[in-house]
């Protein structure tokens, strides 16, 4: 997809007013120059979500949720980028860059989530005159209202139903081709792909069909599923079953349930759990991980308990501790043989399935059970291996209280780590003590802060840049801060932390953004001016060091012993 123009961002994020946006969902409280609120995107108790409509940029002192309009649209509302930048655009009557949506503006991307929505509806139709499916849903006890929730369709026995019903001309025959509705046999004659099964569409993030799952309804054929293969639109390793409409269902997704198929996430909404979610014939991915969490705080696998299911569980596990951010939660519920979801909460109903919930194994238990399965921890050698087993992975958890307690947990069983830790609690005790003035905050820093505050500060520098020349720590960054504003002179503290998103300097600013910076606006302009000029008179101080060290070398030029006598008049001067 093409990149939509930065100066388009811009001028949308101007014309917004995110208190207006998030106002709309979340109940505001003015204090001050800005708005508080209890924080949408994790529990609590106090106000320690702020809103500055000055800054254009909501900010969360608990969880560190922030951003702009767009990014509080794809938060709270859980929509895509382009999604979330065109909401917007229609609040404020402006229209998307069509050139920056070439895949929506594709046509021939176009034409092919139209072919897979007739696809669907093809199945549906047929599964209300066929007989035997419809004898098989009301077997497995699915009720009208989720066959229509889940558009749960019906691919007729033979193998032409679906071709001879849509494929009538070249074009949309290729069209379903590319959907992956059709096989070939070795002398290339086209089939339907599905044949005699209950199918079940595969939605995107904005509820577009874009691949089908099919159960057979006669328990001697095989494959028990079949899934649609891999398309332009599909990638079943980035897709879950069911997440469109766990989303369509509840405001707010507290969890998400992953069980192993389609039929265990239709009978959990059938007795009313509506935030199951399935993967699609593959072990749970990195970015089926990061789907879920983007979605739900808490995410709670759901396996067989035999070797196999524990299998699929320790693979969830690896792809979801890089992403153990505070404020996740991943649980493992371990199911007793001969159960499935589907039959649980059939036999025990909405509440054993519940209480099972409750009782679900917590991401750091299972953990330190399976890599302690077959270690003598009552041995050094023992405790050894299992540090050194569990050390790699738990490097992998993002810096917080979790990868903390993890690793506290490991020194508790195993002893390792102790001594550093004792040594690490002294530290600021003896740096305590030594006393003295609390250091006063950098020139590069301040200059930072400013910029963050008050972007048009920029505009009162002129090019050349000297200050960017200083060997100091920071100072790339105020160069990149201040160029920056210069390209994009309307750029609001928000839009500046955008532009840091995923980087490494992003935690930095965003703290720095949220300070308070007391004083009117003229004196905070000269405290910014001032600070860089006192960065440019060290430039000076800096030149002047490297010309006296090749004094000293013996390999000053004429030329440079006098710039030297001139810099060094400078300095006497002022």
């Amino acid at each position: 997809m093409a990149r939509i123009p930065d100066a388009f961002i811009d001028d949308l994020l101007a014309r917004s007013d995110i208190v207006e946006v998030v106002g709309a969902r979340v109940p505001l409280k003015r204090q001050g120059k800005e708005y508080a609120a209890r924080c949408p995107f994790h529990d609590e108790r106090s106000a320690s979500f702020t809103v500055s409509p000055t800054k254009q940029f909501y900010h969360c002192f608990g969880c560190g949720a922030h951003g702009t309009a767009i990014s509080f649209l794809m938060q709270y509302d859980r929509l895509e980028f382009l999604d979330a930048v065109e909401e917007l655009a229609r609040r404020v009557g402006l229209e998307v860059p069509r050139d920056t949506a070439q895949r929506n503006a594709n046509p021939e991307t176009r034409d092919l989530y139209g072919a897979m929505e007739a696809a669907s509806t093809f199945f549906r139709t047929q599964l209300a005159r066929s007989d035997k499916a419809r004898a098989y849903v009301d077997k497995r006890g699915i009720a009208a209202e989720i066959v229509e929730r889940y558009a749960i369709g019906y691919a007729p026995d033979g193998f032409s139903g679906l071709r001879d019903a849509l494929g009538t001309d070249p074009q949309r025959m290729q069209l379903l081709e590319r959907g992956g509705l059709f096989s070939k046999n070795d002398k290339g004659h086209v089939y339907d792909k599905f044949r005699d099964r209950l199918m079940f569409p595969i939605h995107d993030r904005r509820g577009r069909t874009i691949a089908f799952g099919g159960r057979v309804i006669d328990p001697e054929d095989s494959p028990k599923y079949l899934n649609s293969p891999e398309t332009a639109l599909f990638h079943k390793g980035r897709e879950l079953y069911g997440l469109w409409q766990a989303k369509q269902a509840n405001q707010k997704l507290e969890r998400l349930i992953v069980v192993e198929g389609y039929m265990d996430v239709v009978a959990l909404a059938q007795y009313g759990v509506s935030q199951a979610v399935a993967t699609l014939g593959t072990a749970t991915t990195p970015d089926h991980a990061e789907l879920l969490f983007r979605n739900a705080p808490d995410v709670y696998f759901c396996f067989d308990g035999d070797r196999a299911g524990r299998s699929a569980a320790w693979k969830a596990l690896e792809s979801v501790l890089p992403r153990m951010k505070d404020g996740r939660q991943a649980l493992f519920l371990f199911l007793p043989d001969g159960e499935d979801p589907d039959s649980l909460v059939r036999r025990e109903g909405v509440a054993g399935f519940d209480a099972r919930l409750r009782d679900a194994t917590p991401l750091s238990e299972f953990f330190f059970a399976q890599m302690s399965a077959d270690v003598n921890l009552g041995s050094l050698d023992g405790k050894a291996r299992l540090a050194e087993r569990c050390k790699p992975l738990l490097a992998q958890i993002p810096d917080g209280a979790f990868g903390d307690l993890m690793r506290q947990r490991l020194t508790e069983l195993t002893g390792v780590g102790a001594r550093a830790s004792a040594q690490q609690a002294q530290a600021p005790v003896q740096r305590a003590n030594r006393g003295g003035p609390a250091q006063k905050p950098s020139l590069v820093r301040a200059a930072i802060t400013h910029l963050l505050h008050r972007p048009a500060f920029a505009l009162e520098l002129q090019p050349p840049y000297r200050f960017a020349t200083l060997r100091q720590p920071g100072i790339e960054l105020l160069s990149e801060l201040v160029l920056l504003v210069r390209e994009r002179p309307d750029i609001t503290t928000g839009a500046l932390l955008e532009h840091f998103e995923g980087r490494d300097e992003l935690a930095a600013l965003q703290k720095l953004a949220v300070l308070e910076l007391p004083g009117e606006e003229p004196d905070l302009r000269m405290e910014f001016t001032d600070a860089i000029g006192q960065l440019e008179k060290q430039v000076q101080q800096q030149r002047i060091e490297e010309l006296q060290q090749q004094q000293r070398d013996g390999a000053l030029g004429d030329a440079d012993k006098q710039e030297l006598r001139a810099l060094l008049q400078a300095m006497l001067q002022r």
